[in-house]
């Protein structure tokens, strides 16, 4: 066996997602498990140069996961320069979106393969340039989709492509939970998400995921309608201070789906929940419905499909959850964000496929800018299909 080591800049690591997920669940993940083997005779060792704005915070994570001291840096122009035996191979991007495509577009001018946060840019125009960027260098480039690998959708995905469903009808998604107002207690969340200067906004946030969900599983997302709400108007942020949430903290969004399906999602930050995961989505067709979540996934086939009857008068006699039946696991699964950075990785030192790119991404941008513009207009607007 041969390693190669892979420099990865992390950009941005210090940030909730960036070091639980993509750090220490992902690329140290991958190292405790002795690296990923190829299969033929090389092992991939990643090498996190943890890059970002306070040395203090990337040395103390150094500190934390026994990494090099020294592949820690407050400038990221150096870093994407240094053609040295320590040069970086991959630029990763989990900063705030704002300083997202400043950073991207010099990490391609340097020639580096780009993987990174959603979403890649604060609007369209960006977000295609990147694409095309990336394309005219010939570089490897992939977007963070990580709803994709979750056990519930993936058990959702094998009832897809089995058939399960017959012809899909509709799709209901519901997402979110109480985030807090920072007031009396700490919110779960940094305070830039809810002001719209920063980048923040729960449909900028949330539509694109919904973008690779629906297009990935049901068909491409042929028109959108949404209506955003600011719900809570004043936050306190991570000094206690008041603000005022400028970004919508709610969006309740209906989408006609290539196919003829309908898929209706609700996003908000302030709700409290009611079901068992965070997020849910219900599918149903005319041979069968699934409730899918973060882990389970439920169905209730046409031959076994009670036959309720509406009267008000009387009391409920049978406990609906209970005539679905559990999707079993048939395999183990992994981390969604280590299995696709697994997959990324891959693509770019074994030349297996991968379609999650920038294009991609690309599209989640266009979904969350037309959903902004259907709820400031109040209509339902035409989702084109991109070309770059």
């Amino acid at each position: 066996m041969t390693r190669k080591t892979v420099r990865i800049a992390m950009n941005g690591v210090t940030g909730r997602m960036g070091h639980r997920q993509h750090l220490v669940r992902s690329l140290l993940a991958i190292r405790e498990q002795g690296g990923l083997d190829l299969g033929d005779g090389t092992i991939l060792w990643p090498e996190p140069v943890l890059v970002g704005r306070r040395a203090y915070a990337l040395e103390a994570m150094a500190r934390e996961h026994g990494l090099d001291p020294e592949n820690i840096s407050t400038d990221l122009d150096a870093v994407l320069a240094d053609r040295s035996e320590k040069a970086v191979d991959i630029y990763f991007d989990a900063q705030v979106t704002s300083a997202r495509v400043e950073a991207l577009k010099k990490a391609i001018a340097a020639g580096k393969h780009i993987y990174t946060e959603k979403p890649t840019a604060t609007d369209l125009a960006g977000a295609l340039e990147l694409a095309r960027l990336a394309r005219a260098a010939g570089i490897r480039h992939g977007v963070v989709q990580d709803k994709l690998f979750l056990p519930g959708l993936l058990k959702l995905k094998r009832l897809v492509d089995g058939g399960f469903f017959g012809r899909i009808l509709s799709v209901r998604g519901e997402f979110g939970y109480w985030v807090f107002e920072g007031d009396w207690q700490e919110a779960q969340r940094p305070s830039w998400n809810y002001r719209s200067q920063d980048g923040g906004g729960i449909v900028v946030d949330m539509f694109p995921h919904w973008e690779y969900v629906m297009h990935e599983l049901f068909g491409r997302v042929r028109s959108v309608q949404a209506l955003a709400a600011t719900h809570i108007p004043e936050r306190w942020d991570e000094r206690g201070k008041p603000y005022q949430a400028t970004a919508d903290d709610a969006a309740y969004g209906i989408f006609e789906l290539e196919g003829g399906a309908i898929a209706q999602i609700n996003s908000s930050w302030a709700v409290r929940v009611h079901r068992d995961e965070l997020v849910e989505f219900q599918v149903d067709g005319t041979e069968g419905s699934a409730v899918a979540g973060l882990r389970t996934c439920r169905v209730q086939h046409r031959g076994v499909t009670p036959k309720p009857v509406w009267n008000p008068d009387l009391p409920a006699t049978h406990a609906f959850r209970d005539q679905w039946q559990e999707v079993p696991d048939n395999e183990t699964f992994d981390n969604g964000f280590k299995a696709q950075w697994e997959l990324f990785l891959r693509h770019v030192y074994a030349d297996a496929p991968y379609h999650w790119d920038l294009a991609a991404g690309a599209r989640g941008v266009q979904l969350a800018e037309l959903g902004l513009k259907s709820a400031a207009q109040g209509r339902r607007i035409e989702v084109p299909e991109i070309a770059l």
